[in-house]
């Protein structure tokens, strides 16, 4: 979803914001054709994103009626949000694990172990680099 801002100095104009989970429709600076790189996809499934926003949206709207209720609701929208990133942060290192320890039992083909070792790297770090910037 696309929001606007008027800003108040110049009447009528609109400046366009992009929001986190908006996908780019352009392609990314270093990759092809506008396919996603694994550091942009999200954690989480959509559908689960979705459903978590929108409690965390009826928190925010209900404060009014039940300001007590809607910060409770809002620390249990976050807390299950802090427990599927980390169950979806276990089960990525995981398949990384696997992808390069799978590797140690083939000593014949070291040029494909060091490929592997290399992909596998890159993929740590890129996991890396986006959780930081969390």
């Amino acid at each position: 979803a696309t929001t606007e801002v008027r800003t108040p100095t110049e009447p009528g104009a609109t400046t366009e914001v992009r929001t986190p989970t908006e996908p780019r429709t352009t392609p990314e600076p270093g990759t092809a054709g506008g396919t996603a790189p694994v550091a942009a996809r999200s954690l989480l499934p959509p559908g689960e994103s979705d459903r978590l926003g929108e409690r965390l949206h009826h928190a925010v709207t209900g404060f009014v009626d039940a300001p007590r209720a809607s910060v409770e609701e809002a620390d249990r929208v976050l807390e299950e949000i802090a427990a599927r990133f980390a169950d979806a942060v276990a089960h990525r290192r995981r398949t990384l694990r696997t992808s390069w320890q799978e590797a140690d039992g083939d000593r014949g083909a070291s040029s494909t172990d060091t490929e592997q070792l290399r992909l596998a790297l890159r993929d740590y770090r890129e996991l890396a680099d986006r959780l930081m910037r969390l």
